[in-house]
């Protein structure tokens, strides 16, 4: 018989072919039938182990000598070995346990895994499974209701714009009108004033052809009542400025999402990333690309120090000088303003309503530039040094700044008032390091991010000034390390930006603290400060180089 097809009939032994063998031979392999035991084993060529069949198998062949089967367990080792084995050297010393024995052990094993399994873990899966629906329920049920608020408080938008352009048209009827009833008037007099000459002129006709001394002589000129033009009006027609729709501030002040948050049975709370605000897909591309260099008026011997972005168009510069200088991204200068003071600024900003403001660490006081030409002094100091300062979306100012006696805070102010200080971590632990140039930004989750310098890490603490996390660069595998934090920014998909000053170039992290990349193709030198403008674009100040780079590095948001 065909041995490729006992497979397909049942089962015979491979010397004599009777059905049913009970033995087998775990070193040859075959199906041996108790007459044909015997006869096998005087086959002297080879060393044989018969087994009954359900037990074939059992014994493995050793790894180290082929020819030899496995009949003991090194208990040092955790492998089955041969009687050849247990004689090395590799094995002197070590403890052997029966095969037999040790099968049994990791049975043992097994049925506790088992029972736990299914008298345990399994159900507890059924449980936790069939509870699903009623959560996917839940959801869906406040999934609807929150889809109607949406709708609901969309309509109201609508109402309010509606009205505003209502109130627009009837504006500008009742200008027309005012307009019309001038025009009106002017014109009645015009026609009035027409038909008076012509009746003068056809006086004058009759006078002409008339022999009459006494009617020509008492004709009166009119002539230089008529010389005197009527009033030319000039109208200043009315024109509509529709502002720049910014799509980012229109999210924020709809509304947002809460955080969602998932407690697991162990009553810890996990944060769903980008909760809270409202995402524009933006994925990072991978090549970053160079959109321009600015040229200014920095360089080596005055260095520049901070970038903040005005718009899409123009950019406000400083440096270690007393000149704060606004550029718009052709590299043209618009405007200089000198500090007031005369020390160099520390950090700029730009607020929401567009006026700049800066931190004077000298003078420990910090300044507004109201329509970029009145400098006025908001908050003063006393033991603290204002460094970096930023202005977030509800309109306050968030300062980093040192005192005297070497420590380190944030401060927040809202009207110039001092609303919050974050300075500690729950267990009284300084957050900040004092010393060091130190910049701040918030993020779109409201996060509170500062590069500390000093520190060699970025900080970030929550809207409550709770500590987050400390990021101190990319894990090991990665080729550059975080030595020098410079400049911080945010963009919309709540990522956090950090010019390293050290290594050229800049680190990328989620708002979870995570590494995304670094941008070091552009070749960037000595980059000391970042932005993003409203587009989304990232520029860069390079300190002794004194230009500005303007980088794409997401991909922009679909129209």
């Amino acid at each position: 018989m065909d041995p490729t097809s006992w497979a397909q009939d049942v089962l015979r032994c491979q010397i004599c072919e009777n059905p049913g063998p009970p033995m087998y031979c775990d070193i040859c392999h075959i199906h041996l039938c108790t007459i044909c035991v015997g006869k096998h084993l005087t086959d002297l060529s080879t060393e044989h182990k018969v087994v009954p069949f359900a037990n074939r198998g059992f014994n493995p062949m050793c790894p180290k000598h082929s020819s030899k089967q496995c009949e003991l367990h090194c208990e040092q080792c955790d492998i089955s070995v041969c009687v050849l084995c247990v004689s090395s050297e590799e094995h002197r010393g070590h403890e052997f346990l029966d095969l037999v024995k040790e099968l049994d052990n990791r049975k043992k094993v097994l049925e506790i895994d088992l029972r736990e399994l299914e008298k345990s873990i399994y159900p507890k899966y059924l449980e936790i499974a069939s509870n699903i629906p009623l959560q996917k329920a839940d959801l869906e049920e406040n999934s609807e209701k929150l889809k109607t608020a949406f709708n609901m408080h969309g309509e109201d938008w609508h109402r309010e714009i509606d009205s505003m352009i209502k109130k627009l048209k009837s504006d500008l009827d009742e200008m027309d009108s005012k307009q019309l009833s001038v025009l009106a008037k002017h014109e009645d007099e015009i026609a009035r004033t027409i038909s008076e000459i012509k009746q003068s002129i056809a006086k004058l006709k009759k006078l002409l052809n008339s022999s009459n001394v006494s009617l020509v002589s008492a004709y009166e000129s009119r002539n230089t009542e008529f010389r005197r033009l009527p009033p030319k009006l000039t109208f200043s027609l009315p024109n509509f400025t529709p502002q720049n729709i910014n799509k980012e501030q229109i999210y924020q002040q709809f509304g947002s999402l809460s955080a969602l948050s998932i407690e697991t049975e162990n009553d810890s709370t996990m944060d769903s990333q980008g909760a809270g605000f409202y995402l524009l897909e933006k994925p990072l591309i991978d090549e970053p690309q160079i959109l321009t260099e600015i040229k200014t008026k920095y360089g080596f011997f005055n260095q520049m120090r901070c970038v903040s972005c005005m718009g899409d168009d123009d950019l406000w510069v400083c440096g270690g000088d007393k000149i704060i200088r606004l550029y718009n991204i052709r590299g043209e200068l618009i405007k200089t303003i000198t500090t007031k003071s005369g020390n160099k600024p520390e950090d700029i900003a730009v607020t929401g309503k567009g006026d700049l403001v800066y931190t004077d660490k000298k003078e420990r006081t910090i300044y507004q530039i109201e329509k970029h030409t009145e400098i006025q002094t908001v908050i003063s100091l006393r033991r603290w040094k204002p460094l970096g300062i930023c202005s977030t979306f509800s309109g306050d100012l968030l300062v980093i700044m040192d005192s005297d006696d070497k420590q380190s805070k944030v401060v927040r102010y809202s009207d110039f008032t001092e609303k919050q200080s974050i300075q500690f971590d729950d267990k009284g632990q300084p957050l900040y390091s004092c010393g060091g140039t130190k910049y701040i930004s918030e993020n779109r989750n409201l996060d509170i991010c500062v590069s500390d310098y000093g520190a060699g890490a970025v900080v970030v603490v929550n809207h409550a000034g709770k500590f987050r996390f400390t990021c101190t660069g990319p894990p090991p595998t990665y080729k550059k390390s975080f030595d020098r934090p410079c400049g911080i920014t945010t963009d919309s998909q709540g990522r956090i930006l950090t010019a390293d000053w050290y290594n050229e170039c800049i680190h990328i992290l989620d708002q979870d603290g995570q590494f995304l990349r670094y941008i070091d193709n552009c070749k960037l030198e000595s980059p000391c400060y970042v932005c993003v403008d409203k587009k989304g674009n990232l520029f860069v100040a390079q300190s002794f180089k004194g230009t500005v780079k303007g980088i794409q590095y997401h991909n922009l948001m679909q129209k």
